[in-house]
């Protein structure tokens, strides 16, 4: 399960780091996407194939559904972690996300979602200030 929020940077080769204490789960190769929110989600192979076989199967007559799937699938590329722990963000990857040098590293349970440092802080603090609403939410869900 990944959970946290870490700093890092990319460097002048477009690489990131994975945080350690995620990279065990990771295991060699991940799969990254453009996210929701502008942000990038990363895979473990294994769910990434879950998904895509998900994805692949919803009925394509709407147009959000077709969207949507283009995003997520159009969008991917299947990335080898190196021995440093890094992976190479693709600069279409990087531009969607608005990358410049800092970023945040979010644990999400079975993904891993990279935003720029600026887009998480303006997010967090957004959802932070509406967590009452949210919480109302979930409640009605069952989950809180």
């Amino acid at each position: 399960m990944f959970i946290g929020e870490y700093q890092h940077s990319i460097d002048p080769k477009k690489r990131m780091a994975i945080p350690s204490r995620f990279r065990g789960e990771l295991g060699g190769t991940v799969v990254i996407t453009r996210g929701l929110d502008k942000c990038l989600f990363v895979y473990p192979l294994k769910v990434w194939e879950e998904l895509a076989e998900k994805l692949g199967n919803l009925p394509m007559g709407e147009a959000n559904t077709r969207s949507f799937v283009r995003l997520m699938l159009a969008g991917a590329t299947d990335v080898e972690i190196d021995k440093q722990g890094r992976i190479l963000i693709p600069d279409y990857l990087k531009e969607y996300a608005g990358f410049d040098k800092n970023i945040i590293v979010v644990g999400l349970f079975n993904r891993i979602e990279v935003w720029s440092e600026d887009k998480w802080s303006k997010y967090k603090n957004e959802a932070e200030e509406n967590n009452d609403e949210i919480a109302e939410q979930l409640g009605k869900l069952g989950i809180y």
